[in-house]
């Protein structure tokens, strides 16, 4: 049965451009394992992810739009699978790796906790606030991004490959523009598709989403070249995407889409997503819950549950909740039962 993983790598080999990540050169897993018969290295990574306790609790948690009243909003696992879909069809056009480019964005927000952005805000602030007080252990800061890595290594223990952990590990950006560093492979050019892609993902569905939610009503005419349509943005900025990078060895996008694209992300900065807590109560609300449980498990002995221990484990348990536990969880600690009905 060997033979036909070694048929797909060998296919990879003769396949693939000479900048792609080849599965039969992985530098391997952290703790060595025999080989699949059927499968390659990347192929099980994705596997491994797709099939996680960790991934399938992101289809309960807020992209952007907490508890949206509608079932078109994304969500965190939306999101990934869109950011895979677009970093795919990169990856096709430039015959890189698409399987290790599957797998780095299935797992890129593992580490997200619930309520998105608002909640890794609020459990930052929290264990800063917690730090101070002199309760030693966990992380100095939150980031999702580290806290993915500490998902695939340790919580589900996944033995990723190098290539996979590396895309996992350098993905974000926060509110920085774009470079072209960010096209250069620090890891693999896979890593950098990822990389690019989950901004021209999250950039695109949140526009899409903040539009369908009415807190922005039209898009800025500037941008308007980009196209008329969700669809038609996206296809302008792959196509730019490939043809920059064709025979490449880095991901690339002319000077004109890169300044669109970070005119773009600041806007929706300024108008989306720093409005959004302002316009809605929600939002805060949110904010406090995730602090109030975090607190509650780093302070309360005994309060975690078996497996978690100390500030470390009340990181690692809150930031694994979904909105909806996270809620519930907060109900059954602060709420009296006559009041909760």
């Amino acid at each position: 049965m060997h033979h036909i993983r070694q048929m797909i790598e060998e296919r990879e080999s003769q396949s693939l451009s000479p900048y792609a990540a080849k599965a039969a050169d992985s530098q391997g897993r952290p703790t060595p394992e025999e080989q699949d018969p059927l499968r390659t290295a990347f192929q099980r990574d994705r596997d491994r992810i797709l099939h996680s306790k960790s991934f399938r609790r992101l289809k309960h948690k807020t992209q952007v739009f907490i508890s949206p009243q509608g079932d078109h909003y994304r969500t965190r696992m939306t999101h990934s699978l869109e950011v895979a879909q677009i970093a795919r069809t990169i990856g096709r056009a430039l015959r890189l790796n698409e399987d290790l480019i599957e797998a780095i964005a299935l797992g890129h927000d593992l580490g997200h906790p619930p309520f998105g952005h608002v909640g890794e805000r609020a459990l930052d602030e929290a264990l800063q606030a917690v730090h101070k007080k002199g309760i030693a252990g966990g992380p100095e800061r939150f980031l999702h991004y580290e806290q993915s890595m500490r998902v695939v290594d340790v919580l589900e223990n996944l033995n990723l490959t190098e290539e996979t952990r590396a895309g996992i590990g350098g993905h974000s950006k926060g509110r920085n523009d774009l470079t072209t560093f960010d096209g250069e492979p620090t890891s693999t050019l896979e890593a950098a598709a990822v990389r690019i892609s989950d901004r021209i993902a999250y950039m695109n569905h949140d526009l899409d989403d903040a539009l369908r939610s009415g807190i922005v009503t039209e898009i800025p005419t500037k941008f308007k070249q980009l196209g008329e349509r969700h669809s038609q943005r996206i296809t302008a900025m792959v196509m730019d995407v490939i043809e920059s990078s064709l025979d490449k060895p880095a991901i690339m996008m002319s000077p004109a889409m890169m300044e669109s694209l970070n005119a773009l992300k600041e806007w929706l900065f300024d108008e989306v997503y720093m409005l959004y807590p302002k316009l809605f109560s929600d939002v805060l609300k949110a904010e406090e819950l995730v602090k109030e449980l975090f607190y509650y498990y780093a302070t309360e002995e005994g309060a975690l549950p078996e497996r978690f221990s100390g500030v470390q484990g009340a990181v690692d348990y809150v930031s694994g909740m979904t909105d909806r536990f996270a809620i519930d969880t907060f109900r059954k600690l602060r709420i009296p039962l006559a009041f909760a009905l």
